[in-house]
């Protein structure tokens, strides 16, 4: 399995600070998404904590340098790699709630994370918060993370509806972020990869901007995701801008003709 892929970040129109951090790791086959929050620096401090230790938890714990958790965090519905990054994401939450509690600037910093790792045409996806993960198979997106928030426990429940949720002033509260909490709750899962299939990771400054739709065309359209990351940060900005916005894609192929296409251009990995 082959993979082409990009990531970027931007402040947005509105933000004065980007809080968001991401990670492509082609070596490790690793992507991240963490959108940071607490105010002045420190959400910028979580996130790019919760980027780092989850990608050199990855790394130590694959070489075989760190021992794998075995333990109660260890969920044996799922592979080694999906409980791999999972206990990467507790490990970060433990350093950030602990360093917010140590320093008073960084008292409540806090951040959410979408995270993707590869193994074979196996995928890993953990995450909390409402950073998100979509498949982009065959003309259609799939969101394939739950958003972690006061307005999607309401659409579940019944209370609101989609349409309804995207227009709420509580839209963007959230019930889960690492550092929040001693512990945090990791949602897991995993998919098979097929040919063609592309893979976005996004923080909510995109998503609340651009709808599945357009970012579904912007996606598809481009063979190379550098511009396509590029193209979906100006529409979100164009929209408003209202949150610092992060995107990180994978695109997968194993058709020839596609890989002659793009073996090229830098970013390409075998």
């Amino acid at each position: 399995m082959k993979f082409f892929l990009a990531g970027k970040s931007d402040k947005g129109v509105s933000r004065q600070n980007n809080e968001d951090n991401f990670c492509v790791d082609e070596d490790l086959r690793l992507f991240i998404v963490a959108d940071g929050m607490g105010g002045a620096a420190a959400g910028e401090v979580a996130s790019r904590m919760a980027v780092e230790i989850i990608r050199d938890h990855v790394k130590r714990s694959s070489a075989g340098n760190e021992p794998f958790p075995t333990g109660s965090g260890y969920d044996k519905k799922f592979s080694d790699a999906s409980n791999r990054i999972a206990s990467g994401i507790r490990l970060a939450n433990q350093a950030i709630y602990e360093a917010s509690q140590s320093n008073v600037k960084w008292r409540g910093m806090g951040t959410t994370v979408a995270a993707a790792l590869l193994d074979g045409s196996k995928m890993s996806i953990a995450h909390a918060g409402d950073s998100r993960i979509y498949l982009i198979r065959a003309n259609s997106i799939v969101q394939l993370t739950d958003d972690h928030s006061i307005v999607s426990e309401q659409i579940k429940s019944g209370l609101l509806t989609k349409e309804e949720a995207e227009g709420s002033e509580i839209r963007n509260i959230i019930t889960r972020a690492l550092g929040t909490m001693p512990s945090v709750e990791v949602d897991l899962d995993e998919i098979d990869l097929m040919d063609a299939d592309r893979v976005v990771l996004c923080s909510d400054g995109l998503t609340t901007m651009v709808p599945d739709n357009v970012i579904l065309s912007a996606v598809a359209v481009s063979d190379e995701p550098d511009r396509a990351c590029s193209a979906l940060i100006d529409i979100a900005n164009k929209n408003g801008g209202k949150d610092n916005i992060t995107v990180a894609l994978v695109y997968v192929f194993e058709n020839k003709t596609f890989s002659k296409k793009i073996k090229n251009l830098s970013g390409w990995h075998n």
